[in-house]
């Protein structure tokens, strides 16, 4: 009856150290994607830093293009208040903020494009580092997205797998959204779109 009863103990006892693992796996999983987040919302916080010096940097030279200065300014100023919540994350979040960054890219394209007009400004220092920044910037952006929808794969894979899965469901862990390209992303721009 003892032998039995520590039979019965160290399974209860293994039972509980398999769970604890679990969980703290799934912990360690949704810290990564977390990470991910911030490292993606860093991304865009870098290049919206860089836009009032752009913008500057164009003013100088492209005194007949407000409109495009004032759709870039504007689109970074929304971009920049839209933020996410890695505890509180969901698709509509991840969505509102994806359409905010993507103004901004968009008014962005429509703004390099307009100096192309401009060979001094082309030829500016200035603003050579800055489109180099930019560029950096958007490389950034795409390494960090991309690190996160490997920690977000890694994290879902873990919490819907059996046995995972109960101590997942037991404890509120939740599928975490991927990014999903804009629509339209696929196709290439339309230059003449740009200059309207």
């Amino acid at each position: 009856m003892k032998k039995g009863i520590i039979v019965i103990l160290a399974l209860v006892v293994l039972a509980i150290v398999w769970g604890i693992s679990i969980y703290n796996g799934l912990v360690t999983k949704q810290e990564g994607v977390e990470k991910a987040i911030g490292n993606v919302q860093t991304a865009y916080q870098k290049r919206a830093d860089l836009i009032p010096n752009l913008v500057a940097t164009v003013k100088n030279y492209a005194e007949y293009e407000q409109g495009t200065l004032t759709a870039v300014v504007e689109a970074r100023a929304k971009a920049t208040s839209v933020t996410l919540d890695p505890t509180n994350l969901s698709e509509e979040t991840l969505k509102a903020y994806m359409n905010a960054q993507n103004e901004l890219s968009g008014a962005l394209s429509r703004l390099l494009v307009t100096v192309e007009q401009y060979p001094d400004l082309k030829a500016n220092q200035n603003y050579l580092d800055l489109q180099s920044q930019l560029e950096g910037c958007e490389n950034s952006i795409a390494n960090a997205r991309r690190e996160w929808q490997e920690a977000v794969k890694v994290y879902n894979t873990a919490a819907r797998r059996f046995p995972a899965n109960v101590i997942a469901g037991m404890f509120g862990f939740e599928k975490s959204p991927y990014f999903e390209a804009s629509e339209g992303a696929q196709t290439a721009p339309d230059v003449k779109e740009l200059f309207e």
